[in-house]
């Protein structure tokens, strides 16, 4: 398999805790970091704009997505003019829809081409890549963001999907794409193989990456002696 060090996908660590984001920070193989509502909702932020600038205080020189969260577009402008205004590494994330279904193309058309570096996210199919695709700056640098691991959630195979965003998305010079919310350590390996930009990856599963190529054998002795262990700790009498 392909060792860590040789992985050509960039890994951005996806969270919210800001010392868990430092601590990141601090490992030369992240090359980026990612937010999003949900992730903040869950570390407890309430005050979004502390949250940034405390972000990108001890986070100066990596790329950081923020992402808007109006349901209206006119709203998602000035929220995202705002929030790329924080810092020359702040990507906006957009989201290729409103929560009713209206896409946000003509939206990332004029902040592409105001000059705003945006990261489309929650794009699942195709014709959505293209339509984003289509709608970019060919001067301004932006992420697109395939949720790969939910679409493998429905069953699909996401490897070829994600090939095939990956030849619509490289079709700008400065886009790159994006495999979004994977599901296990492997999918770092998948998303190299497919030749991947970048891939977005959680505190809980980067702390696997050390197992990465991991003796089997070793592996199997170590998770004997964990049964084992617990057995005792539990006090287990037959």
């Amino acid at each position: 398999m392909t060792a860590v060090a040789d992985l050509k996908v960039k890994i951005f660590a996806d969270g919210a805790d800001v010392k868990g984001m430092v601590e990141m920070y601090g490992k030369p193989y992240i090359k980026g970091f990612t937010t999003n509502p949900t992730l903040m909702r869950k570390a407890g932020i309430s005050d979004y704009r502390a949250f940034a600038r405390e972000v990108l205080a001890a986070i100066p020189d990596r790329p950081i997505s923020f992402e808007v969260f109006s349901d209206d577009f006119a709203e998602m402008e000035r929220q995202a003019k705002e929030i790329a205004s924080w810092g020359d590494n702040v990507n906006v994330k957009i989201p290729v829809t409103n929560s009713v279904g209206e896409p946000s193309y003509g939206l990332v058309h004029k902040l592409t081409h105001a000059g705003v570096k945006v990261n489309v996210t929650a794009v699942f199919t195709l014709e959505q890549v293209r339509d984003v695709v289509a709608n970019l700056n060919f001067e301004v640098p932006a992420y697109v963001s395939v949720f790969a691991g939910r679409i493998a959630d429905t069953g699909r195979d996401p490897m070829p999907h994600m090939a095939a965003a990956l030849a619509l998305v490289h079709q700008m010079p400065k886009a790159e794409l994006i495999w979004a919310s994977p599901r296990e350590l492997l999918n770092i390996f998948h998303a190299d193989a497919v030749g991947c930009d970048i891939i977005t990856v959680t505190n809980d599963l980067l702390a696997k990456l050390p197992s990465a190529g991991k003796d089997l054998a070793q592996f199997s002795l170590e998770t004997v002696q964990m049964f084992r262990n617990d057995a005792v700790k539990a006090g287990y009498t037959l």
